[in-house]
């Protein structure tokens, strides 16, 4: 008895931890207005189910992949693709938290940055995926 009530309690523990979790995720993605941004930029207002879909599977397989410890062993040639959404998920995703909170303009307002805008943002983008390339090749392949 004791067991089946340690196990419900767990059940409960993980089940309102997943809910937290779940809707601060979605809270978040409301608040950065992620999807309808997407929709907007690739101008397919008609196919806006599809992101959201794809967002909700993706957190469905990532979830049960770390959930159940899912690894494959396949070529490095082959991850190359997935490494790519991943990696334009993560940049959209920084890009429109940096667009909601203004840093960009209010740092290159400060310290006075606006003649080299394009320049730093190009810096900026080069250093992250030279830092992505570094560490998915060489440093962890």
């Amino acid at each position: 008895m004791v067991d089946l009530l340690q196990w419900l309690l767990i059940g409960v523990i993980g089940l309102a931890g997943g809910f937290s979790v779940g809707s601060a995720f979605v809270a978040l993605l409301i608040v950065l207005d992620l999807i309808p941004r997407l929709v907007q930029l690739t101008r397919a207002y008609r196919r806006s189910s599809i992101f959201e879909s794809s967002i909700l599977f993706g957190s469905l397989y990532w979830i049960c992949a770390d959930l159940f410890d899912w690894s494959y062993k396949l070529p490095t040639k082959l991850l190359l693709l997935p490494a790519v959404f991943q990696g334009l998920f993560v940049g959209m995703f920084a890009a429109a938290l940096t667009e909601v909170l203004n840093v960009i303009p209010i740092v290159s307002k400060r310290f006075k940055l606006k003649p080299y805008l394009l320049p730093l943002l190009m810096a900026m983008v080069l250093g992250k995926v030279t830092g992505s390339l570094v560490d998915w090749l060489w440093l962890h392949p």
